[in-house]
């Protein structure tokens, strides 16, 4: 019997005494698959709202350093699509919480693009972010998305114009994921009037709830974002705390962020 993916929208549109929801990234095969499971309990444990699922890719245009050697290193270990989606399919199964899975669009149309997105929402996968379906030329992407039931997230920029703004807004599914500066993963974000000014914009003409991603790494981090955004999303900060001092470091940083 195949899961339900919880529909974002309904998700993000609960009741919550939270300031700010979290949404955190796990880049899957990395170090490995008993890593990725300890890190949602830990996630899940303290409250952290949607975990973003990674299928690694060879070239991720969108990512840093950081997750640019954590894709490969995924690879190098054999890590598979279908290890991901089976991985996938048991933490649905395991958590009360939405998943989403982020990959590139190669990884999609080399499995067959509605095939996988058929998959997805069969073992209840909630939305997928694919960086570089771009909505204009990936009208494949989109009607299958909109047939199965899995949320679109599209990218915006402070560099994206009003005009494709409005386009990707009504293409868009679940949550517009906005990128908090131009360029990759794993960079500190210096949040000035700039970015309050591109998250002013977003939350006014964005037609789902927001995410901001890119560069948050601290507490004071998700702090600015409260009343800016609906969903801090937390990348490479928690790659990078996991690889300095293992689950107990990220066991501190997730503390850090209670009551927020």
């Amino acid at each position: 019997m195949s899961n339900m993916p919880t529909p974002l929208a309904e998700y993000l549109s609960r009741q919550t005494d939270k300031k700010i929801r979290i949404m955190a990234h796990q880049i899957l095969g990395y170090p490995d698959f008993e890593t990725n499971y300890k890190m949602i309990s830990l996630l899940h444990q303290y409250g952290v709202d949607l975990i973003e699922l990674q299928i690694p890719f060879s070239e991720p245009i969108a990512d840093g350093p950081i997750f640019l050697r954590a894709n490969q290193g995924a690879l190098e270990r054999g890590t598979t699509v279908e290890q991901c989606l089976a991985f996938a399919e048991r933490v649905v199964r395991d958590f009360d919480m939405p998943f989403i899975f982020m990959t590139y669009y190669n990884v999609l149309y080399q499995y067959g693009v509605e095939r996988f997105v058929e998959k997805c929402a069969a073992i209840g996968v909630s939305g997928l972010i694919v960086p570089d379906a771009y909505p204009e030329e990936s009208e494949i992407f989109l009607r299958a998305c909109r047939s199965y039931g899995v949320e679109p997230i599209l990218l915006v920029t402070p560099y994206t114009t009003e005009e494709r703004f409005a386009y990707i807004a009504s293409q868009t599914g679940g949550m517009l994921y906005c990128v908090a500066r131009k360029g990759l993963t794993g960079t500190q974000t210096v949040f000035d009037e700039a970015t309050t000014q591109f998250l002013g914009y977003c939350r006014e003409h964005a037609l789902t709830p927001i995410g901001v991603g890119f560069g948050i790494q601290q507490r004071s981090d998700v702090e600015y974002l409260i009343g800016k955004s609906d969903i801090a999303i937390i990348g490479s900060q928690l790659l990078k705390l996991l690889e300095e001092g293992g689950l107990r470091r990220v066991e501190e940083f997730l503390a850090s962020l209670a009551e927020l």
